[in-house]
């Protein structure tokens, strides 16, 4: 292209687009003074430009001129657009817009290494909280964590039984589209990355059934003597939301190394916490072929539980184990000592490992095609708090049966409509996360409760239609609230029976229920464990 003159509207709004891209990465650090030309021309060679808007402006008078904007979404956008239009993306989709998001934006973001020196250096100079805090808006600058998604989020606290319960409904996460998905489909599984977890994600280019990756930087850390990663979710379910992976490929498996490495980080990281989903399927995380953490600055409601039960060791005087009013069954160990909190949340994890009460249908194994297959396992969390070591291990099984084939302590059927995935670490701890669907699926139930019967006769008289699945459930609402509610009564309405379900579910993966068989049973299975009760 050889002069603005012969430029058309949407040539010039693209070059504009990328001078103010390069002036917001400058603001933001993402380059520094000596990058501006250089970043420039490499998003000019991006979009097949020859020059930039204004050739006679040096980039650098071009940064001066006028404030930064304070996210780069438009400016992606359209440039996006203009991509598409000129031929370079294959279809305007929201997968193939974020693999070109990231593609951009990794041409605007140090190396690695630079990355890597510069939260060491922040490290030495003024401590671990601001390295984080750096490092964590790195993240968002670089559009890596897309908060214009996560502000979409639906959000709300529930008063519980439990205390306050946080309710969200995932909109950050884009769906792809029924073409994407057949597509995906029948591409070969991926052999690199084996998985979204793997290092080898950093800058990686992605492709239609996996992410790019160009934006993403992570820190090197050792725990336990070993090599680990540490970087942020792309989705912030809550506060500087990190990932803590091995350094290779390996699955999920919990030990006593687990432990230590948990209480490992918290010595390096004492502002954050930081826990493991369980180790078996169905009480398990969605990725258990890559060894992992989760942890982050949130103090999530299981912290805020009230203790109901304080117990001593019959032996260790340092080790308090509190058991909390909390849905799910957690055994709370806190100690100053670490190395001894260490071996009491092994011991325990290792007597649950093998141990049953069939009175509360409890079985550690059953036998499987003539194998002996372990049922019980643990959600190990890791905090510091008032100058202690904490763990709560929520004690899981997995077991089946015929009433309930996706497992026993998990979601029951009922529950379906609204949450049918495995119950992980951050539901455990009290944050829900609900499906998108959720979204237009209330709005609409909510319809019905300011008077839209219409929809409820559909839904009545069509199998198929996508509320069905709730029908009995609505007819719950209808009965209990009537038709005649305005729509923020309706909205709140359903907000609390949604978030009442959802204590429910939890109550559901709960190995000891929350009644007086239960509470014994719990109290046995501590007392075995050579623990007193004190109050």
């Amino acid at each position: 292209m050889s002069n603005s003159v012969e430029r058309t509207t949407e040539q010039n709004s693209a070059l504009l687009a990328i001078d103010e891209l390069i002036k917001f990465a400058f603001d933001k650090g993402l380059i520094k003074g000596a990058d501006i030309d250089y970043g420039r021309n490499l998003l000019l060679k991006q979009f097949q430009f020859d020059e930039p808007y204004n050739p006679d402006v040096p980039a650098i008078h071009m940064i001066a001129q006028g404030q930064a904007a304070a996210e780069p979404q438009v400016m992606l956008d359209t440039l996006i657009d203009y991509a598409y239009s000129i031929g370079l993306l294959v279809e305007n989709t929201d997968t193939y817009r974020d693999l070109m998001d990231a593609e951009i934006m990794g041409l605007l973001m140090a190396r690695p290494s630079e990355v890597t020196g510069d939260f060491f250096d922040t490290l030495d100079r003024e401590g671990i909280e601001s390295a984080t805090s750096e490092f964590y808006q790195l993240s968002i600058n670089s559009n890596y964590i897309r908060m214009d998604r996560v502000s979409k989020n639906v959000y709300w606290k529930q008063p519980t039984s439990y205390g306050e319960m946080e309710m969200t409904i995932n909109l950050s996460k884009p769906e792809k589209s029924s073409a994407e998905i057949a597509l995906a489909k029948l591409m070969p599984p991926p052999s690199y990355p084996k998985c979204q977890l793997c290092r080898e994600n950093v800058g990686y280019a992605g492709r239609i059934n996996h992410p790019a990756r160009q934006n993403l930087r992570v820190i090197p850390l050792q725990l336990n003597g070993e090599s680990w990663l540490f970087q942020y979710s792309p989705y912030v379910y809550y506060n500087e939301h990190c990932i803590v992976l091995h350094h290779d490929h390996v699955p999920m498996k919990l030990t006593k190394d687990t432990f230590r490495r948990l209480l490992d980080f918290v010595d390096e990281f004492p502002h954050y916490f930081l826990g493991s989903n369980a180790d078996l399927p169905i009480v398990g995380g969605s990725i258990l072929t890559h060894d992992h953490f989760q942890g982050g600055r949130h103090t999530f409601p299981i912290e805020r539980a009230t203790v109901e039960e304080v117990y001593g060791h019959a032996v260790h005087d340092d080790i308090t184990l509190e058991l909390v009013n909390w849905p799910m069954s957690v055994v709370r160990l806190r100690a100053n000592n670490s190395s001894l909190l260490l071996n009491s949340a092994n011991e325990i994890y290792e007597a649950w490992k093998q141990y049953s009460d069939a009175e509360v249908d409890i079985l550690a194994s059953t036998i499987q095609n003539g194998e002996s297959v372990r049922h019980n396992t643990v959600t190990p969390i890791v905090r510091r708090r008032d100058g202690q070591y904490e763990i709560d291990l929520v004690l899981r099984n997995n077991r089946t049966n015929e009433q309930y084939p996706d497992g026993i302590f998990h979601p029951h059927p009922e529950m379906h409509h609204l949450k049918r995935e495995n119950i992980g670490l951050i539901e455990v701890m009290g944050l829900a996360i609900l499906p998108g669907r959720l979204k237009e699926e209330l709005d609409q139930i909510a319809s019905i409760l300011t008077g839209d019967i219409a929809v409820l006769e559909m839904i009545r008289q069509q199998p198929e239609h996508p509320l069905a699945i709730h029908l009995l459930w609505i007819e719950h609402l209808v009965e209990a609230y009537g038709t005649e509610l305005d729509h923020d009564q309706a909205t709140l309405t359903i907000q609390n029976e949604v978030g009442t379900k959802f204590a429910e579910i939890l109550e559901h993966a709960g190995v000891y229920k929350r009644n007086d068989q239960g509470r014994e049973a719990f109290r046995r299975f501590i007392t075995k464990m050579n623990y007193v009760l004190k109050s």
